[in-house]
């Protein structure tokens, strides 16, 4: 025995239970109740968020015996032919456009407009996908249209309303319907859950309501299917994840925590976990960017889950606080860049495995790119103090920031007494340099600056002449700025200065 389709055992029957169109339904209402209803309507918005829906209780509340009304009573002959499951009437017309979008099925309707209905006050044609009526076939409807008789009711409904010419939108009163909020759509599917009398874990829902992306009879469908797959326990997240395609959220734990300590490792591992699991590695990445995003939004925003900012369930929302508060945020900007731009090469790439890698190593290795985002993310690392400077063998980590000494060979070595050699004056280079020139054993120059180098001696710093002696041993490393005082030059310098 076949049964209904949910969305159909669910469809709305007055505007009171249409959801997430209060900017619609109300004002058809309030134009119900003024007994100003317009000749025709245009209903427009993306699939199934109620269009054709609305279209059938504003026809109900038209030709219901204590009409109109916006509250039909439900219980005349034109409400009961109008209901959920009713058999239709014959005074309120359907057409599909798509298959009888002509300009003969125009003329056609325009000749048996002028006929008065046969039971019901009002004729009504409910033109679906309207935007599939040729222009010839709109012209032909232009005139009646626009000047109809009293008993005639028009209102079409469309996904493409640029599609439908400007002569006919100009004579109808257009209503946009929109996408349902995600907390609205949960809310509904977990009502219709309960009226089923099948439980449903917590996590399913917020994966329904993502696969059905607004739309109410999408979302349904999606439920139906589920709901028709339960097990004795009902609908779990295993078997959601599974039939949906999403990727499971201790997949996306895992990778999100390899990515902030810089464990390579694991990340590769979860890449290998993806593929052999025989998961689709653009879905993985789309779910990545998805979840990357939501740790941004909490990481601005540290309330955004009581705000609605974000649709998850309480358990998840606790693992991505503790995951948004390891990563820096310029790191988690640049990770969520890194992926999204992943994400548009995997297009149409012949090794969605090797992108996915690619993606990971992207993230992983900010010191390989000299990018402003890949210098604030690092610099986010060396403030959370996490040590990247080399794995228990000794071996750098996946995040090691390398002096110049790791991208341009052996770092500068201290110039001894007698060598001319250029040395710098500042940075890490110069520091460096410091510590093996005062620091080798038995060393008898001091470093000097280039070109013979700066000496501290004397009252300032002097530039050396060519061919001078060396300075006495130990006198150190001196610094063009500030100078430093020394004994007079008629004093020898017997023992090293305090430096």
């Amino acid at each position: 025995m076949s049964s209904l389709a949910l969305y159909r055992r669910y469809r709305p029957e007055t505007f009171a239970e249409v959801i997430g169109q209060g900017h619609v339904t109300d004002p058809l209402q309030q134009a119900l109740r003024n007994n100003r209803v317009n000749h025709a309507y245009l209903f427009s918005g993306p699939r199934g968020c109620g269009k054709t829906t609305s279209a059938r209780i504003l026809a109900r509340c038209l030709n219901c015996e204590q009409g109109p009304t916006p509250t039909p009573c439900g219980e005349c002959q034109s409400c009961q032919d109008l209901a959920r499951n009713g058999p239709g009437s014959i005074d309120v017309i359907e057409i599909d456009a798509a298959s009888h979008g002509g300009v003969d099925d125009a003329r056609d309707l325009r000749e048996k407009a002028f006929f008065g209905p046969a039971r019901s006050r009002y004729k009504i044609y409910i033109i679906d996908e309207a935007h599939m009526v040729t222009s010839a076939g709109f012209n032909a409807l232009l005139k009646v249209v626009e000047e109809p008789p009293e008993h005639l009711k028009f209102i079409f409904a469309t996904t493409e309303p640029e599609k439908v010419i400007g002569t006919i939108r100009s004579r109808t009163h257009h209503y946009p319907f929109r996408l349902v909020p995600p907390g609205t759509l949960r809310e509904y599917l977990g009502e219709v859950c309960q009226k089923e009398t099948i439980p449903v874990e917590d996590g399913v829902l917020p994966l329904v309501v993502r696969a059905g992306g607004g739309s109410v009879r999408d979302s349904m469908s999606v439920m139906d299917q589920l709901l028709a797959g339960a097990a004795a326990d009902g609908v779990t997240y295993a078997m959601a994840t599974a039939l949906l395609g999403y990727t499971d959220g201790s997949l996306l734990d895992s990778v999100v925590e390899a990515f902030a300590t810089g464990d390579g490792a694991a990340a590769f591992e979860v890449v290998d976990h993806v593929i052999e699991g025989g998961n689709d590695p653009r879905r993985f990445v789309t779910d990545l960017l998805e979840r990357l995003r939501d740790l941004v939004i909490l990481a601005a925003v540290p309330d955004a889950a009581e705000k609605g900012l974000i649709d998850a369930p309480a358990d998840v929302i606790e693992r991505m606080q503790a995951q948004a508060a390891t990563f820096g945020p310029a790191e988690l900007s640049r990770a969520a860049d890194l992926v999204n731009e992943g994400l548009t090469e995997m297009r149409g790439a012949n090794s969605p495995r090797l992108q996915l890698e690619l993606i990971c190593a992207r993230v992983l290795l900010p010191a390989a790119y000299g990018d402003e985002r890949s210098v604030m993310a690092r610099l986010d690392r060396i403030e959370r103090g996490v040590n990247y400077s080399a794995g228990p063998s000794g071996v750098p980590a996946m995040g090691y920031v390398p002096g110049p000494e790791g991208h341009g060979g052996a770092a500068p070595a201290p110039v001894q007494a007698g060598g001319g050699g250029p040395l710098p004056t500042v940075g890490p280079a110069a520091a460096r340099a410091a510590v093996r020139a005062t620091g080798a054993p038995g060393s008898g120059g001091a470093a000097t600056g280039g070109g013979g180098g700066m000496t501290g001696s004397g009252g300032g710093p002097t530039e050396a002449a060519p061919g001078s002696a060396p300075a006495a041993a130990g006198q150190g490393v001196t610094q063009s700025s500030p100078p430093r005082q020394s004994a007079p030059p008629s004093a020898p310098a017997t023992t090293p200065p305090a430096t």
